[in-house]
């Protein structure tokens, strides 16, 4: 760059206007942070209450809340403010500073480079000058010999000229010497001073420039660096202004705020008594006793409770069915009468407590499947472990061996490649002995083998094991699959809270197993063989699992899918231990399976 000195001259021009540039925008953005504390100011002022001590308005929560946000609001403002200042002290305040005596800088640089090219041009000149008066006197002493050459073949020439021609050219002779001598001084000492200052002079001052703008970038770097910390300091007083809002959000109680209402605007008035019966019809029905309701006299009303039964069944109702009691009595028959004048019952509705107890069974019946869970999850606890995994489920059996048909691969690998490198190490001693012994590696190189037969039987027989528990999961899957759609069918879907189905007229009218032989209903949980795993999930969120039928989880806990949501938004997992039960959907992350075949 020794012939590039304008184009620098450029270029650190353009880094000072992009300092001042640079510090016009963190002007311009200290505006802006004082002008959105004033106005955040402006309008918690316009905002806050402004009461007098004669206002006696009452202090609701959610009116506290809003004071109490403000007031956080008012100290966020004061942050902004922080900001603005810190800003203008540690970034702009520094850029106008570092910016004026950059520029001096600059300036005293330049006019040291501006120097040292006017001496160099100075010194071209005095040795041009040197040049051209070296190449007149040639000239004019070429003139001279010329000439004297011609007066000396001139026969006609007198020898007072020839004499006069021969002094001239030895004076012409003798200064174009002295102006040959002056030239090449001039030019000796132009070629110094032009190798000091494109050697010398032009790179010290380069340098300096150099300097000078690395100096210009690292102070760039340390403004935006500032420019960064004046915000980030502020950020823990800023948090806490926002926690402070949280808090006074979570402080509204609607309780409160509705009894502060009551108190407000509690009168103490009791309410209106009831409105007395105007019965207009005693020229009708004058039999009928004063201020009762009645229905039109029946002869023939009288009846016993059998009939009274038959005929509650078939009478029409208003909307088409009988509408369910309330509170049902656990009698043979319950009849709830109105008595007329004349001693006569009038039936309004009647319910038979056995159908009454059998739908109430059936609408809250047990998880069958929790029963064979516990059974299945005692038999886990209490049964001992073996090197198969035979004491586990199949499923889980089925990841234990392989996982540790995986690290028992891992192992082999690692033993391979400690048995390559004994041999590599091995052909080394025997190509160079004085590097080592061969011999002193055989025995490790043998315990290498040993080790690798035997994590070869040992993946051979978890092979063996892992392949028979694939066979007996795909057959128990398939014979799963079918008595599941068969369960499905007669069924319906069924959710942790009981059991339902589609038509809601189907669980009335279905008529309970009474007379069912005792041993049925024991034979339904003696399953021993257990739902297939179809895949796993994980717990994202806890459950705590208080209805019948649910699976309590933790968050992070890893369960076994058993069945897959069936669009009801539970989904059926069993624990390492056996326990199953249902649980949310939306709490777990479930992976599948790709070669399962469970239901």
């Amino acid at each position: 760059l020794k012939d590039q000195f304008d184009n620098l001259d450029k270029h650190t021009q353009w880094g000072i206007d992009f300092l001042e540039k640079y510090a016009k925008f963190v002007k311009e953005r200290i505006e802006i942070e004082q002008n959105y504390a004033k106005q955040l100011r402006n309008l918690v002022k316009k905002y806050c209450p402004k009461r007098s001590p004669k206002d006696e308005e009452p202090r609701f929560t959610s009116c506290i809340a809003f004071f109490n946000i403000l007031n956080e609001l008012n100290d966020y403002a004061g942050q902004r403010e922080v900001v603005a200042e810190e800003m203008g002290h540690r970034v702009y305040g520094e850029l106008m500073r570092y910016s004026h005596d950059l520029k001096t800088e600059r300036k005293m640089h330049l006019q040291e480079g501006r120097k040292a090219q006017q001496y160099l041009d100075m010194c071209w000149k005095q040795m041009d000058n040197s040049k051209k008066k070296f190449e007149r006197e040639c000239r004019e002493a070429e003139k001279a010999q010329q000439s004297y050459e011609r007066l000396d073949n001139d026969t006609n020439a007198t020898k007072a000229d020839v004499e006069k021609a021969k002094q001239q050219l030895n004076l012409r002779t003798h200064m174009a010497d002295e102006n040959k001598n002056e030239y090449a001084a001039q030019l000796q000492n132009f070629n110094g001073e032009q190798h000091k200052h494109y050697y010398i002079v032009i790179p010290q001052i380069y340098k300096q420039l150099q300097e000078m703008d690395e100096r210009r970038t690292i102070k760039l770097s340390e403004c935006y660096k500032g420019f960064a910390d004046s915000e980030r300091k502020v950020i823990p007083i800023i948090s806490k202004c926002l926690e402070g809002m949280i808090l006074a959000a979570k402080s509204v109680d609607e309780h409160r705020d509705s009894q502060l209402v009551i108190d407000c605007f509690k009168s103490g008035f009791e309410p209106p008594g009831d409105f007395p019966f105007e019965d207009y019809s005693q020229n009708i029905y004058r039999t009928i006793s004063d201020g009762t309701i009645s229905t039109p006299k029946q002869e023939g009303m009288r009846i016993d409770s059998k009939t009274t039964v038959g005929k509650a069944k078939g009478k029409l109702w208003l909307f088409g069915k009988k509408p369910k009691p309330q509170s049902p009595p656990l009698t043979p028959t319950s009849l709830y009468t109105s008595s007329t004048p004349n001693g006569s019952q009038y039936p309004i509705f009647s319910i038979e407590p056995v159908h009454y107890c059998m739908s109430d069974i059936k609408t809250g019946k047990p998880r069958i499947p929790s029963f064979r869970s516990l059974k299945r999850g005692w038999s886990v606890k209490m049964g001992p472990a073996s090197e198969d995994f035979s004491h586990l489920p199949p499923e889980q059996r089925r990841k234990k061996l392989q996982q540790r048909i995986d690290e028992l691969n891992r192992e082999l690998q690692k033993e391979t490649d400690q048995k390559d490198a004994l041999i590599k190490m091995k052909d080394v001693y025997e190509k160079n002995p004085q590097m080592g012994d061969p011999s002193s590696l055989q025995p490790k190189l043998t315990e290498t083998m040993s080790n690798m037969d035997r994590l070869r039987m040992e993946i051979h027989k978890n092979e063996a094991w892992l392949s028979e528990v694939e066979g007996k999961v795909a057959a128990r899957s398939d014979r799963r699959h079918s008595s599941d759609i068969n369960h499905l069918v007669t069924q319906g879907r069924e959710s942790p809270e009981g059991s339902y189905t589609d038509d809601a007229n189907q669980e009335v009218r279905s008529p309970p197993q009474q007379h069912a032989h005792p041993n049925e209903f024991d034979d339904e949980f003696e399953d021993d063989d257990p739902l297939p795993a179809i895949g796993h999930c994980k717990a994202i969120y806890p459950f705590d699992g208080h209805n019948e039928g649910t699976l309590a989880m933790k968050e992070g806990e890893i369960l076994y899918i058993i069945e897959e949501d069936k669009g009801d938004g539970w989904t059926r997992a069993r624990r390492h231990n056996g326990e199953e039960g249902y649980v949310p959907t939306s709490y777990i992350d479930v992976t599948l399976e790709k070669n399962s075949k469970g239901a």
